[in-house]
Formats: C-alpha cells, sequence, structure tokens
C-alpha cells in the first residue's frame, strides 16, 4: 500500500454548536467556489475557485471524473493595448470568459450521516451551481443506494454571497418547514459540507427570505455566527469518504481520501465485487482520531476483478471483540 500525504488540513476539534459572531458584515455576491490533497476539500484559484488540483474528484486516479480547463478567453490588442479598427472596420466586441464544467460533490444522507456525491457545474457560479444540484436532490442512481435528503423539497436559492472564506446562503422560506432537530441539523449540514467543498470557503451562515437566521426551525437551533464542518461533527460517519464518491467508475491502482475520526484514527478499507469477491483490503491511519478528525489519502492496486458494480467499505475492529464494525459504505462500478 502506497500512502500519499500533503500538507494535513487543520484538525477540527469538536466544538460546542453554539458560535459566535456577527451577522452584519457587508458581503459582496459572487460565485464561490475551489481539494483537496489531504485536507478533504478542493483547492481553487480565483474568485470563482473551480476545484483544482491532484486530490480533487478530477485528479483521483481511480475515477472516471473531470478536471478543470485553464484560463478564459481573452481578446486580442495593438500598441497600448486599446483595439483599433481603420476606416469601414467594425471594432470586434469585447471578449466574455468562456463557461467550462468544473467537477465537484454535493452532500446527501445515507442513514443520518452526510455522504458525497458528484456533481459537474459550470462555471462562473460554481458554489451556487452547487447549491442548486443540492436543492434538486439525489439521482435514481443514488436513491436506489439508500441516498436521501432532509432539504424540503421547493427550497430555492435566492442568492449566495462569499467574503472572507464564509459564504452567507439565502434561502426560500421552505428550508426550515418541518422536521424535528435531527432533520434541522442533518439540512444545515448538507449545505455547509457542501459549500466548505471550495477552498474558497471556511464557514457559512444563513439566511432565509432575506432574514439572517439567529434561531433555526422550531428546535430553536442557534445560528449567531457562521457554523463549520466541526460544528455538524455528529452528522459526518467516522469515516468520510470524500473520494470516490457514490457512483463513480474506478480502476486500480486505486486512491481514496477522506476525513476519519476513528480509534487511535485506524481503520479499514474493502473494495468488493459484485460477488463479493475482495479486490482490495487495506489498513489505514489517518492523521489523528479518538475524538480529532483527522485526514486520510491512500493509494493501494487492485486484485483481478471483473468489470461492473463494486463497494467500498469503511471499517473497523470492535475493541469489545474483534468484528468488524461497518461505518460507511460508497457503491462504485469497477473497470479492468
Amino acid at each position: 500500500m502506497k500512502t500519499t500525504t500533503s500538507a494535513p488540513r487543520r484538525c477540527a476539534r469538536r466544538r460546542p454548536w453554539t458560535r459566535t459572531a456577527a451577522l452584519s458584515l457587508p458581503l459582496l455576491l459572487i460565485g464561490a467556489c475551489g481539494t483537496a490533497t489531504t485536507t478533504g476539500r478542493p483547492e481553487g484559484g480565483g474568485a470563482t475557485g473551480s476545484p483544482t488540483g491532484p486530490g480533487t474528484p478530477g485528479g483521483t486516479p481511480g475515477a472516471t471524473t473531470g478536471g478543470t480547463s485553464g484560463g478564459t478567453a481573452g481578446g486580442s490588442s495593438a500598441g497600448s493595448g486599446t483595439a483599433t479598427t481603420g476606416p469601414g472596420t467594425a471594432a470586434e466586441p469585447p471578449a466574455t470568459p468562456r463557461a467550462r464544467t468544473v467537477r465537484t460533490a454535493v452532500y446527501f444522507l445515507h442513514g443520518e450521516h452526510v455522504s458525497a456525491a458528484p456533481r459537474s457545474v459550470a462555471t462562473p457560479g460554481t458554489a451556487a451551481a452547487a447549491v442548486r444540484s443540492l436543492l434538486a436532490g439525489p439521482g435514481r442512481y443514488e436513491r436506489s443506494h439508500g441516498r436521501t435528503t432532509a432539504i424540503p423539497a421547493g427550497t430555492t436559492l435566492r442568492s449566495l454571497a462569499v467574503r472572507d472564506h464564509v459564504a452567507t446562503v439565502d434561502f426560500s422560506g421552505r428550508y426550515d418547514d418541518g422536521g424535528g432537530s435531527l432533520s434541522m441539523r442533518a439540512r444545515l449540514a448538507q449545505v455547509v459540507f457542501t459549500l466548505t467543498r471550495f477552498a474558497t470557503v471556511d464557514a457559512v451562515r444563513f439566511a432565509v427570505d432575506g432574514k439572517p437566521v439567529e434561531r433555526f426551525g422550531g428546535e430553536g437551533i442557534v445560528l449567531n455566527g457562521p457554523v463549520g464542518r466541526a460544528d455538524f461533527e455528529d452528522v459526518a460517519p467516522a469515516v468520510l469518504v470524500e473520494s470516490p464518491m457514490t457512483g463513480d467508475t474506478v480502476r486500480g491502482p486505486v486512491r481514496v481520501w477522506g476525513s476519519a475520526d476513528t480509534f487511535e484514527g485506524v481503520f479499514r478499507l474493502r473494495l468488493t465485487d459484485t460477488a463479493g469477491r475482495t479486490a482490495a483490503d487495506v489498513l489505514v491511519r489517518a492523521t489523528s482520531g479518538t475524538g480529532t478528525r483527522g485526514t486520510f489519502d491512500v493509494t493501494f492496486p487492485l486484485k483481478t476483478a471483473p468489470t461492473g458494480p463494486g463497494l467500498l467499505t469503511a471499517y473497523y475492529a470492535s475493541p469489545k471483540d474483534g468484528r468488524p464494525v461497518t461505518v460507511d459504505t460508497v457503491p462504485l462500478t469497477l473497470r479492468r
């Protein structure tokens, strides 16, 4: 097993739910964006923040995923940079940036925990496009593999603004309709994990119908400041696989990265084919564990496996009796 490690992600210790910060900062409306090496999310470039880098889904050697193209369309200039025309020649219109498609993730629920699902969105405005994809809910394949959403149908995105690595997202009033505390926390976590997948976003502020939210839903979940992934540790599985994602196609060697909070950071990854035969079963150690979420990034070969459905299982041995305890599963397609 080959283990690749880049700059470790800031490991988030569990913190109390309530956070204090002002919600009155003026915000610059932009389409936010950005991957993850071992940070567990994409690292991005400019204001649009398209996910790039070897740790993004597009850079996963085992997955058939898309990457990002570089640059935007530019125009020609002459002399000092001012476009010139001759007699009878029409001036060329200024060039506009070309939209391109990038690959990111949205987070649905698998049981009571978040689970990454791949999405392709157009630039600019990739973060807003990702949130709209999240609001559309899981697709047929994802639903058939137990992926659900706690976000009420009919919820719409009114606006998305990013400033100083904090996203302010404004939803329609449908967003806080119905549900108990578990549903409310899950729908908040789905948005937080989706937006913080981008390196330009560390935390999220919520608004509903244009009004900042300080207490969310009938359960009164306190949101008096920006919140991040660490505030929803209870909604993340003990091992969160960020790549490959639900439905990805992989071939050996397979790279798997994400975050984990297990005893001493130790767990295992097993990949099986449609007949249940084991193509790989490897020991993994995250950068931290036992109450502190760490990151992991491993690459391992596959035994001969037929092309077809596969399943990646994250599990650990029970400290009590040594039996395997399944943490989460990711359905995949294996390809020779």
